[in-house]
């Protein structure tokens, strides 16, 4: 019995200075050269963001529903509509496919009609800022 007390503190011990080696030993030191350039890129590319407006242009949707069916969608409209661009938004808690990019509403309703042939429910929008 008492050998056994005089081997739990020492356990303890152990136990503490090995955990404290382990923790000791998760520092380091990390460098990171990067070519100055690449920060004047990045300068130059936030002041250029700061001045356009993506929320003023008109835009078409085609699709409204669950996300694989949007990817499908907006894969077979590049393949169609080659000359004009289209992205994913998610709005809670469906996915939603709009495509151009139009500054005028003549623009985009000239295109609608073009689109509303091979796609049903789709509508003009110019979503907010």
């Amino acid at each position: 019995m008492r050998f056994l007390r005089s081997v739990h503190p020492l356990l303890a011990v152990l136990i503490f200075c090995s955990i404290t080696i382990k923790l000791g030993a998760q520092n380091s030191n990390l460098t990171l050269n990067q070519d100055p350039k690449f920060e004047q890129l990045l300068t130059e590319k936030r002041k250029s963001n700061q001045n356009l407006s993506y929320n003023d242009r008109y835009k078409i949707q085609i699709f409204n529903g669950v996300s694989e069916t949007a990817k499908k969608t907006l894969s077979e409209f590049k393949q169609e509509f080659k000359d004009l661009d289209g992205t994913i938004i998610f709005n809670t808690p469906n996915y939603k496919v709009w495509v151009g990019y139009f500054r005028t509403r003549m623009e985009a309703e000239r295109n609608l009609v073009d689109i509303k042939k091979r796609y049903k429910n789709v509508f003009l929008i110019k979503p907010n800022k």
